[in-house]
Parts: C-alpha cells; sequence; structure tokens
C-alpha cells in the first residue's frame, strides 16, 4: 500500500507539472535504491511463508560464532523469482543449533535481493554482500554490502547499505600476499535469459519495463575489482571472457609462484584464467575440467591453513545435482586427492570456511524447493558439512570432527505428508 500511494503521488507531481509547463524530476531508478535492512523479522517471514530457498554462504568468526545467509521467497519452484529477499542467521555453538532469522534484505517492490556472501576480512569484520535487481534479471543488477565491525555479537551493529559495482558477487574475496582485495564480480554475459524482466505494464506506471533493462556492453564478463584501501573504495582491473560462460560465478586463487588462477562455472565444465600482474589482465580462458560431472555447477574452492587447495563440487556419476564431495590438492591444482562424500542426495552452491583449528565448514542447499517444476516435494533446505582435512584425503571420516547433514533452515520434512 506504500508503495501504490507513492505511486500516486509521482503521477499526480508529474501531471502538475506537465500542466504548468515544468519539466518533471526524473524518476528515481528502483534498483538502485537502498533497500530496507529488517533486524527484527516479522512473522510475514516466518517458514510458513517461504517457499523455496537456498544459495547460502557461510563464515566464521574467530571466537567461533557462526554466520549463515540464503535467499528465499514465496515461489515454491525455486529461489529466482524477482520477490525473493537475502536472510542470515547465526549460531553460538559451533552449528549444532541456529538462530531464527537475524536479518532480512528486502528491496522495494519490482526489485529484489539474492545471491548472498559473507567473508570475514583480515581486521576481523564481517562483510555481508548481495545482489539486487529489477525483475529476475535486468542486465545490470549490482553488489551491495553491509558491514559489521563486531561479529561474535549475537546482534552486532551494521553499517548503512553501500552499492559497490555493478554485477554479482556470490563467491568470497580473495586477499593477496600484498594486501590487496580482489572481487571476483560477474556479470552475465553469454544468456539468453538476460535481462528477465516481466512486469505488468498498467502495475508497474509511472515505470515501463524499458525502463529497468540494461545492456551494459563490454562491461559484461567476469570481472574483478580490487581494494587497495581494505575496503574504502573498489576499482575494476580487469575481466576474464570464456565462451560458454553463462553465469560465471568465479573464484580467484592466488598460486606459490604468486600467479592469479580464475576458474569459473562454464557449460563446458571448469573453465580457467591466469593473470601475472596481480589481475589486470588475463590469458585467454580454457576448459580445466570438463564433462557433465562438472559442467554448469557452482563449486567452491580455497586455500586451507596446510598449503593445499580444498575444492567442494558436485561429483555426480550422471550430470545431476548430487553427490556434493571435497578433494584437496597439492600442487596447486594440477592433481588432486581424496574425495570425502559429503551428500549423495540433491545438493549444490557449496560455500565453506575454516576454523583457526583446522575444522572444515561447508554449506549447501538441498532441494531448494518445496515443489519443482516436475511437481515434486522438496525439503527447501539449507544444510552443514563439518570436516577435517584427513578426512578429505582418506575419503572416509577418520576423524572425530565430522557432521554431515546438519540442518540450518529447513521448510518441511520430505518424508512428511502436507
Amino acid at each position: 500500500m506504500r508503495i501504490r500511494s507513492w505511486t500516486i503521488v509521482l503521477l499526480t507531481i508529474r501531471l502538475l507539472c506537465a500542466s504548468r509547463g515544468v519539466a518533471a524530476e526524473p524518476l528515481p531508478d528502483l534498483a538502485l535504491q537502498p533497500p530496507r535492512v529488517i533486524t527484527s523479522p516479522g512473522p510475514e517471514y516466518g517458514k510458513d511463508n517461504r517457499g523455496a530457498q537456498g544459495v547460502p554462504a557461510l563464515e566464521r568468526t574467530a571466537k567461533g560464532r557462526l554466520w549463515a545467509a540464503w535467499y528465499t521467497g514465496k515461489s515454491t519452484r525455486g529461489v529466482e523469482s524477482s520477490s525473493s529477499y537475502v536472510v542470515l542467521a547465526t549460531s553460538g555453538d559451533d552449528g549444532r543449533t541456529w538462530s531464527d532469522l537475524k536479518m532480512v534484505i528486502q528491496a522495494q517492490r519490482f526489485v529484489h535481493t539474492y545471491d548472498p556472501c559473507l567473508w570475514i576480512d583480515p581486521s576481523g569484520r564481517l562483510w555481508f554482500f548481495w545482489a539486487q535487481s529489477a525483475g529476475v534479471q535486468d542486465g545490470r543488477m549490482g553488489v551491495w554490502a553491509i558491514v559489521a565491525n563486531d561479529p561474535d555479537a549475537e546482534e552486532p551493529e551494521w553499517t548503512a547499505p553501500r552499492r559497490i559495482a555493478n554485477g554479482v558477487m556470490l563467491n568470497k574475496p580473495t586477499v593477496l600476499k600484498n594486501g590487496d582485495w580482489l572481487l571476483p564480480v560477474g556479470l552475465w554475459r553469454d544468456n539468453t535469459n538476460v535481462p528477465n524482466v516481466n512486469f505488468d505494464e498498467a502495475e508497474l506506471r509511472p515505470y515501463t519495463v524499458a525502463m529497468l533493462i540494461h545492456d551494459l556492453g563490454d562491461e559484461r564478463g567476469s570481472n574483478v575489482y580490487r581494494s587497495a584501501d581494505q575496503g574504502e573504495t573498489f576499482q575494476w582491473i580487469g575481466q576474464v571472457r570464456v565462451p560458454g560462460t553463462r553465469v560465471d560465478e568465479h573464484m580467484i586463487i592466488e598460486r606459490r609462484d604468486g600467479s592469479l588462477w580464475m576458474l569459473l562455472r562454464n557449460t563446458g565444465g571448469i573453465a580457467q584464467s591466469t593473470s601475472t600482474d596481480g589481475g589486470r589482465t588475463w590469458s585467454e580462458g580454457t576448459l580445466f575440467m570438463t564433462g557433465g560431472k562438472v559442467a554448469s555447477k557452482r563449486f567452491f574452492i580455497r586455500r586451507l591453513q596446510s598449503g593445499a587447495l580444498l575444492m567442494v563440487r558436485n561429483d555426480a556419476p550422471t550430470s545431476a545435482r548430487s553427490h556434493m564431495t571435497a578433494f584437496v590438492s597439492d600442487d596447486d591444482g594440477a592433481t588432486w586427492q581424496g574425495g570425502l562424500l559429503l551428500d549423495e542426495r540433491e545438493s549444490s552452491y557449496p560455500d565453506g570456511v575454516q576454523a583457526g583449528d583446522g575444522t572444515i565448514y561447508i554449506i549447501y542447499d538441498h532441494q531448494r524447493y518445496t515443489l519443482n517444476r516436475d511437481g515434486v516435494e522438496g525439503a527447501g533446505a539449507v544444510l552443514m558439512a563439518v570436516f577435517d582435512e584427513r578426512d578429505v584425503r582418506a575419503s572416509r571420516p577418520v576423524t572425530d570432527r565430522v557432521r554431515l547433514r546438519t540442518v540450518v533452515s529447513q521448510l518441511r520434512d520430505p518424508d512428511c505428508p502436507r
């Protein structure tokens, strides 16, 4: 009702200005307006009002508090809708139990928030990133962030929302040895479904669909932004374009020789590119891994404290999003060892963090819908796996740290009829 009243006021002002020959003020760009940060979500955001949830993110403070974010909404068939919103929950007991929603970040009507990313920077601040777009995808999107200086608190104070760049960033920044931060910000390119803005023109007035969509041309690609001042400012420095990359979801690793290695999601598998000048220029992209096991799926890669690389990805015998599995590499990705199966069921979008004691935490979604396109009911679940590098190398649990399929949030029990 508030948005409808605001629209009527705008229309009245524009009509009055037109009748008097006065140029009307341009309408504000809806997707560039800061969203509401709701720190005491009401019952309208309860589980009964959420039809799907997924694409989670995870962080852990030095003192052990876990933070989880994902996006959700009323749609039962999937999280990708023009009315979705990003949420945040926390655990103070190492993920054994989780709070109700601590925060909802919701944009105004016709704009949604999605694809969250959580990251603790070198000074211990918790960054909460998300994407914001008109419609499902407006061709421009936008990376936004808020920051908490004391993430060990159950109710930390957050900065005001800040827009950083065009695009989407759902994978963590990389801190280089020289202290620079590199942000992997994607602006989707080889995708016939972008832009995707479908609203009733009468309901949208005084806006039009044409006002909400954008084509940013050569800016579209797997972009790299840098901060050399601990997040005060961010600048675009480079880009990778690999054919067949529709939703890049790229990540950057600094190798032992100082070069940068970018991996990105591709329709042919996992693509790669390298940089030897800090991310300004990149090699021509090639496929690093190919085949249905890895094609067009999000994966997670991160440097462990031991120096090894951890990769978590789907490893299904078919091309299904299932068999979430962890691997390690001792030679900067040339070869991979182990293979700890975290969940053989439908699972996707891993993200994670390693604690100071070496424990690894991986979050992912399981049946993110409560009703899929084929009418099959699902759990709408966000789950977590806990393990150690030794478990990965052994390809089976060998330590007492292993906890699998821990529920962070679940909308329904698929084994219980409605």
